[in-house]
Protein backbone atom coordinates (compact mmCIF):
# COMPACT_ATOMS: atom_id res chain seq x y z
CA UNK A 1 0.00 0.00 0.00
CA UNK A 2 2.28 2.63 0.88
CA UNK A 3 4.55 1.66 -2.25
CA UNK A 4 1.40 2.10 -4.07
CA UNK A 5 0.91 5.54 -2.67
CA UNK A 6 4.74 6.36 -3.27
CA UNK A 7 4.68 5.46 -6.77
CA UNK A 8 1.38 7.74 -7.70
CA UNK A 9 2.96 10.74 -5.89
CA UNK A 10 6.28 9.65 -8.33
CA UNK A 11 4.35 9.79 -10.79
CA UNK A 12 2.56 12.99 -10.41
CA UNK A 13 5.79 14.99 -9.92
CA UNK A 14 6.75 13.76 -12.68
CA UNK A 15 3.96 14.62 -14.83
CA UNK A 16 4.08 17.77 -13.55
CA UNK A 17 7.77 17.96 -14.25
CA UNK A 18 6.90 17.34 -17.57
CA UNK A 19 3.46 19.72 -18.27
CA UNK A 20 5.93 22.70 -16.87
CA UNK A 21 8.85 21.26 -19.17
CA UNK A 22 6.20 21.87 -22.04
CA UNK A 23 5.19 25.12 -20.98
CA UNK A 24 8.46 26.42 -20.92
CA UNK A 25 9.95 24.73 -23.66
CA UNK A 26 6.91 26.26 -25.94
CA UNK A 27 8.41 29.59 -24.81
CA UNK A 28 12.19 29.13 -24.80
CA UNK A 29 15.22 26.70 -25.40
CA UNK A 30 15.90 23.89 -23.28
CA UNK A 31 19.35 26.18 -22.62
CA UNK A 32 17.45 28.85 -20.88
CA UNK A 33 15.17 27.23 -18.62
CA UNK A 34 16.40 26.38 -14.76
CA UNK A 35 15.97 23.76 -12.02
CA UNK A 36 14.32 26.65 -10.33
CA UNK A 37 12.01 28.24 -12.99
CA UNK A 38 11.11 24.79 -13.94
CA UNK A 39 10.28 23.59 -10.03
CA UNK A 40 8.48 26.65 -9.45
CA UNK A 41 6.08 26.03 -12.16
CA UNK A 42 5.17 22.56 -11.20
CA UNK A 43 5.08 23.78 -7.44
CA UNK A 44 7.44 21.88 -6.00
CA UNK A 45 11.13 21.75 -4.16
CA UNK A 46 14.29 22.29 -5.98
CA UNK A 47 15.27 18.81 -4.33
CA UNK A 48 12.10 17.01 -5.15
CA UNK A 49 13.28 17.82 -8.74
CA UNK A 50 16.58 16.03 -7.76
CA UNK A 51 15.53 13.25 -6.07
CA UNK A 52 14.76 12.05 -9.99
CA UNK A 53 16.72 14.21 -12.11
CA UNK A 54 20.18 16.19 -12.26
CA UNK A 55 19.29 18.68 -14.49
CA UNK A 56 16.35 20.06 -16.93
CA UNK A 57 18.67 17.88 -19.74
CA UNK A 58 18.14 14.54 -17.89
CA UNK A 59 14.37 15.25 -17.91
CA UNK A 60 14.47 16.12 -21.25
CA UNK A 61 16.39 13.12 -22.10
CA UNK A 62 14.66 10.75 -20.42
CA UNK A 63 11.41 11.93 -21.75
CA UNK A 64 12.90 11.43 -25.28
CA UNK A 65 14.40 7.84 -24.39
CA UNK A 66 10.64 7.27 -23.08
CA UNK A 67 8.97 8.60 -26.78
CA UNK A 68 12.03 6.75 -28.87
CA UNK A 69 11.28 3.21 -27.38
CA UNK A 70 7.70 3.84 -27.75
CA UNK A 71 7.95 4.77 -31.71
CA UNK A 72 10.78 1.95 -32.15
CA UNK A 73 7.87 -0.62 -31.02
CA UNK A 74 5.68 0.78 -33.23
CA UNK A 75 8.22 0.28 -36.22
CA UNK A 76 9.36 -2.90 -35.34
CA UNK A 77 5.73 -3.78 -34.86
CA UNK A 78 4.52 -2.02 -37.72
CA UNK A 79 7.56 -2.49 -40.25
CA UNK A 80 7.32 -6.02 -41.27
CA UNK A 81 8.90 -8.01 -44.29
CA UNK A 82 4.97 -8.38 -45.50
CA UNK A 83 5.24 -3.99 -45.98
CA UNK A 84 4.24 -2.83 -49.00
CA UNK A 85 7.80 -0.86 -49.98
CA UNK A 86 8.75 1.37 -50.85
CA UNK A 87 5.69 3.49 -49.46
CA UNK A 88 5.26 2.98 -45.78
CA UNK A 89 1.86 1.34 -45.41
CA UNK A 90 -1.39 3.31 -44.06
CA UNK A 91 -1.34 1.06 -40.56
CA UNK A 92 2.07 2.03 -39.73
CA UNK A 93 1.16 5.41 -40.25
CA UNK A 94 -2.24 5.11 -38.39
CA UNK A 95 -0.06 4.01 -35.64
CA UNK A 96 2.64 6.39 -35.23
CA UNK A 97 -0.02 8.95 -35.67
CA UNK A 98 -2.14 7.86 -32.88
CA UNK A 99 1.08 7.52 -30.69
CA UNK A 100 1.71 11.39 -31.71
CA UNK A 101 -2.17 12.59 -30.93
CA UNK A 102 -1.61 10.53 -27.26
CA UNK A 103 1.56 12.79 -27.06
CA UNK A 104 0.95 15.79 -28.90
CA UNK A 105 2.17 18.45 -26.48
CA UNK A 106 5.47 17.49 -26.13
CA UNK A 107 5.92 16.25 -29.86
CA UNK A 108 4.77 20.09 -30.88
CA UNK A 109 7.39 21.38 -28.65
CA UNK A 110 10.04 19.08 -29.86
CA UNK A 111 8.97 20.10 -33.58
CA UNK A 112 8.60 23.60 -32.25
CA UNK A 113 11.21 26.54 -32.59
CA UNK A 114 12.14 25.63 -29.45
CA UNK A 115 12.31 21.91 -29.56
CA UNK A 116 15.19 19.49 -29.75
CA UNK A 117 16.00 18.68 -33.80
CA UNK A 118 18.56 15.74 -32.57
CA UNK A 119 15.94 14.31 -31.23
CA UNK A 120 13.85 14.78 -33.87
CA UNK A 121 17.29 13.44 -36.42
CA UNK A 122 17.53 10.60 -34.24
CA UNK A 123 13.54 9.41 -35.03
CA UNK A 124 14.77 10.19 -38.64
CA UNK A 125 17.56 8.08 -38.49
CA UNK A 126 15.42 5.09 -36.97
CA UNK A 127 12.93 4.84 -39.84
CA UNK A 128 15.82 5.22 -42.38
CA UNK A 129 17.68 2.37 -40.70
CA UNK A 130 14.18 0.44 -40.53
CA UNK A 131 13.37 1.21 -44.44
CA UNK A 132 16.99 0.33 -45.71
CA UNK A 133 17.23 -3.23 -43.72
CA UNK A 134 13.13 -3.74 -45.47
CA UNK A 135 14.76 -2.56 -48.94
CA UNK A 136 17.82 -5.01 -49.17
CA UNK A 137 15.05 -7.86 -47.97
CA UNK A 138 12.55 -6.96 -50.53
CA UNK A 139 12.46 -7.91 -54.08
CA UNK A 140 11.99 -4.84 -55.87
CA UNK A 141 14.68 -2.02 -54.17
CA UNK A 142 14.25 1.70 -54.97
CA UNK A 143 17.22 2.68 -56.82
CA UNK A 144 17.89 6.52 -55.56
CA UNK A 145 16.61 5.78 -52.07
CA UNK A 146 18.82 8.57 -50.39
CA UNK A 147 16.38 10.74 -52.15
CA UNK A 148 13.29 9.13 -51.52
CA UNK A 149 13.90 8.53 -48.45
CA UNK A 150 14.68 12.24 -47.77
CA UNK A 151 11.39 13.27 -50.00
CA UNK A 152 9.31 11.12 -47.84
CA UNK A 153 9.67 11.69 -44.26
CA UNK A 154 10.87 15.42 -44.71
CA UNK A 155 7.02 15.79 -46.02
CA UNK A 156 6.11 13.88 -43.55
CA UNK A 157 7.34 15.38 -40.64
CA UNK A 158 6.11 19.28 -42.55
CA UNK A 159 2.66 17.07 -42.26
CA UNK A 160 3.07 16.59 -39.16
CA UNK A 161 4.16 19.86 -37.94
CA UNK A 162 1.12 21.04 -39.50
CA UNK A 163 -0.93 18.36 -38.06
CA UNK A 164 0.29 18.93 -34.14
CA UNK A 165 0.12 22.90 -35.04
CA UNK A 166 -3.78 23.16 -35.51
CA UNK A 167 -6.01 24.29 -33.46
CA UNK A 168 -8.83 21.65 -34.36
CA UNK A 169 -7.34 18.76 -36.08
CA UNK A 170 -8.29 16.14 -37.99
CA UNK A 171 -8.37 12.34 -36.61
CA UNK A 172 -5.04 10.43 -36.67
CA UNK A 173 -7.18 8.30 -39.21
CA UNK A 174 -7.55 10.62 -41.48
CA UNK A 175 -4.14 12.19 -41.52
CA UNK A 176 -2.89 9.57 -41.64
CA UNK A 177 -5.33 8.42 -45.05
CA UNK A 178 -3.95 11.66 -46.58
CA UNK A 179 -0.34 11.32 -45.72
CA UNK A 180 -0.44 7.42 -47.38
CA UNK A 181 -2.57 9.11 -50.01
CA UNK A 182 0.25 11.39 -50.56
CA UNK A 183 3.38 8.98 -50.56
CA UNK A 184 1.54 6.62 -52.87
CA UNK A 185 0.46 8.90 -55.69
CA UNK A 186 1.20 12.91 -54.49
CA UNK A 187 -1.79 15.13 -54.61
CA UNK A 188 -4.01 13.76 -57.45
CA UNK A 189 -4.58 10.84 -55.05
CA UNK A 190 -6.19 13.11 -52.28
CA UNK A 191 -8.11 15.91 -54.56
Amino acid sequence: MAQEKMDRRVRRTKALLLQGLIQLMSEKDIKDISVKELSDLADINRGTFYLHYSDVYDLLNKVEEELFQEFNEILERDLTAESSLPVIPRPVLLDLFIFLDHNRALARVLIGPHGDMAFVNRLKELVKEKLRMLMANAEHSVKYFDYFYSFMVSGCIGVIECWLNQQSPVSPEEIAGYCSALLQGGLPAVQ
